[in-house]
């Protein structure tokens, strides 16, 4: 018993260590940032494989998606339009980034700063901005949005969500 006790505790290792090795060739990899971006356009996001930048939840639907590139071609990906304004804000580079949200009309990758964004939607975060290409009635400007999201003036705000849902 003495001589097979060492045999078993170096291969009860090895096993550990193999099964180790392999669950880690198994993890799924998700994307947060992609460089190379130098034309700053938006980048196809594949769903359950990039997360938020931000929040770091995985983006599972582009309704609310947004992207933001920096001049350098780095590209970061988010699932709700406040989670991308509340990142930016302290980034050296927030004016001359280049912002694209998904249009909720056109279903398609807008600039963010000439899109016109409703503010009771139920989006993944709560913030409630729904990206459109389009003017209508009842939607704000980027800057709006923008001020709203700062100032913490959103659906996530009980006060803000009940008066922008009674109307």
């Amino acid at each position: 018993m003495k001589k097979i006790a060492p045999v078993l505790i170096v291969l009860l290792f090895v096993i550990v260590i193999v099964f180790i090795f392999l669950s880690l060739g198994k993890t799924q990899h998700m994307v947060v940032i992609k460089e190379g971006n130098l034309k700053q356009l938006p980048l196809k996001i594949e769903l359950h494989k990039y997360q938020d930048s931000y929040c770091g939840m995985i983006i599972d639907e582009l309704g609310y998606a947004s992207q933001v590139v920096a001049r350098d071609g780095k590209t970061w990906f988010f699932h709700d339009h406040g989670d991308f304004v509340l990142w930016l804000e302290n980034k050296g580079f927030k004016d001359e980034a280049k912002i694209w949200v998904m249009s909720r009309d056109s279903h398609k990758w807008i600039d963010a700063k000439e899109a016109y964004y409703s503010r009771n939607e139920i989006t993944p975060m709560g913030f409630g901005f729904g990206a459109y290409e389009k003017e209508k009635e009842g939607l704000v400007t980027y800057a709006q949005m923008r001020l709203f999201t700062l100032r913490g003036e959103t659906m996530q705000d009980p006060k803000i969500r009940k008066i922008l849902t009674d109307n």
